[in-house]
Formats: structure tokens, sequence, C-alpha cells
């Protein structure tokens, strides 16, 4: 498999934290292109409107609370998603929760669940565990 750019959505209401998380991500010194939504709905017009964009995302971070579409809502939105457009992504909660049915409802749905901030060590973590191979 030819190497290519990994592509980051983060999607996140905090505008402080996309900037912080944004630049964890750029020092990485890996490939990435990252794509910031802040609201789930928002990601999901991008995420459906596949055809239109070159760029997918390989990593998605999501946030629970957020106004309009929560996280959960947009977890369930996105697996009511065709399958080619599901598979593209890993999944990965990044939010300041740490309560534990929010940690338990996740691991049914997402990848892994994550509390703020994203380090270069849960980054790193995560490309290696997930996407390692594509980059």
């Amino acid at each position: 498999m030819d190497k290519k750019q990994l592509c980051v959505m983060l999607v996140d209401d905090n505008y402080d934290d996309n900037f912080f998380h944004e630049r964890v991500i750029k020092k990485s010194n890996l490939p990435c292109t990252v794509i910031t939504k802040t609201t789930g709905i928002e990601a999901l017009e991008y995420i459906k409107a596949n055809d239109a964009h070159e760029v997918h995302p390989d990593l998605i971070f999501l946030d629970i609370n957020m106004p309009k579409m929560n996280g959960w809502e947009f977890l369930e939105a996105y697996h009511q998603l065709n399958r080619e457009l599901k598979n593209r992504a890993v999944v990965i909660m990044l939010t300041t929760s740490d309560n534990i049915d929010d940690v338990r409802r996740a691991k049914d749905i997402t990848s892994e669940y994550h509390t703020k901030p994203l380090t270069m060590e849960k980054f790193l973590t995560v490309v290696k565990k997930y996407i390692d191979s594509k980059i």
C-alpha cells in the first residue's frame, strides 16, 4: 500500500481545545492534515459529502458535550452511514468526562476513550495502534 498523508478530524465545540490538539498533532511531525468541526452536524455533513472532498478522515477525535448534536448523537448518526463511509475512520472519544457510565457506553461504540487533553503520547499511541501501516 502506498504511504499517504494522515487526516485527523477534531470534532469539538471548544476552540481552545481544537487549537491545542491541532498543535499536538502537527508537532508529531507525521504527514497530517487536520480538519476541525465544531459540531457533530458539521462533521457528519463533511463525511457525507465524501465525493466533494479529496481528504477523508482516518481518525476522528470526538467530544461528548457539544451543542446542536452531542457526541452520542453524532455516533448514532455515524453508525447509520453506509459501510464505506464508516470504515474509513477510527473514532476515538476525546472528552473531559471521566464518568464511568460514559466510559462504558463509549467502549461499545467507539474504538477508544480518552480524557482531554490530547497529548503527544496519546496521539502517537492511537496512530501506532490503528493507522501506522497507512502512513
